[in-house]
């Protein structure tokens, strides 16, 4: 288990701020975002099998993945989830198995759940990331991944002084400008059996990457050994 952090966001913000967001949302950041979503279902069906996306929002990524996986989703935000329960009804979406209101920080699965855990854009929008990923590993199968698509915030120059800036107006719109690489690898290093496996940037203008984090045992611990060593090399 890592270490707790004090919040800078915090549940009623977040869930207040995408009740607001549902109506907009496919038309704000469908296209925008279109080019992350394609990478983490295609990391995703790579593995394939029973796959939970955290933070499915209004369900725009549901209909792109294969019908031979079984797909689970859950939101946060009541509003954005009847958008994604409106879409699978309309498109006969038989492959995805339940959509439901849960809290990323507190899935009510049991353990080893799933054999891939997807979240696009969601780690910069909880109020505890870490313990949010906390709970992807422990609802996630040995041999499976954890597949974010992700904001990671500049470590220096302008643009971190332009995320420094907007950061009050963007935690009342629900995400953090402000968040550093080192967070999702300090993350990895701390778990048992997690091993950070890829880091990709992802458009717009490489704000976002994709991270692929595996849970695989000892062959995690080896990965996670040879990346600190070629690092030191």
């Amino acid at each position: 288990m890592t270490e707790q952090r004090p919040s800078d966001l915090d549940k009623d913000t977040v869930t207040k701020a995408y009740a607001k967001w549902a109506p907009v949302y496919d038309m704000v950041f469908g296209a925008v975002f279109e080019r992350g979503r394609a990478a983490a279902i295609e990391a995703a069906e790579r593995i394939g099998g029973r796959i939970l996306e955290v933070g499915v929002g209004t369900g725009i990524s549901l209909p792109d993945y294969s019908d031979k996986n079984t797909l689970c989703g859950v939101d946060i935000s009541e509003p954005m989830l009847m958008k994604a329960k409106e879409r699978v009804a309309e498109l006969g979406l038989s492959h995805v198995e339940g959509l439901y209101v849960m809290d990323a920080e507190h899935l009510d699965f049991p353990d080893q759940s799933f054999d891939v855990v997807v979240a696009q854009y969601v780690i910069t929008t909880v109020p505890n990331p870490e313990a949010t990923l906390d709970e992807f590993a422990r609802v996630l199968k040995p041999g499976g991944e954890i597949i974010l698509v992700s904001r990671v915030g500049a470590e220096a120059g302008l643009r971190r002084a332009l995320e420094k800036w907007f950061a009050p107006a963007a935690r009342k719109l629900g995400w953090r400008t402000e968040f550093s690489f080192e967070r999702y690898a300090r993350w990895a290093a701390q778990t048992r059996d997690v091993a950070l496996v890829e880091r990709r940037a992802m458009p717009p203008f490489g704000h976002f990457s994709l991270i692929r984090f595996a849970k695989d045992g000892g062959a995690a611990a080896a990965h996670q050994e040879r990346l600190q060593a070629s690092a030191v090399g």
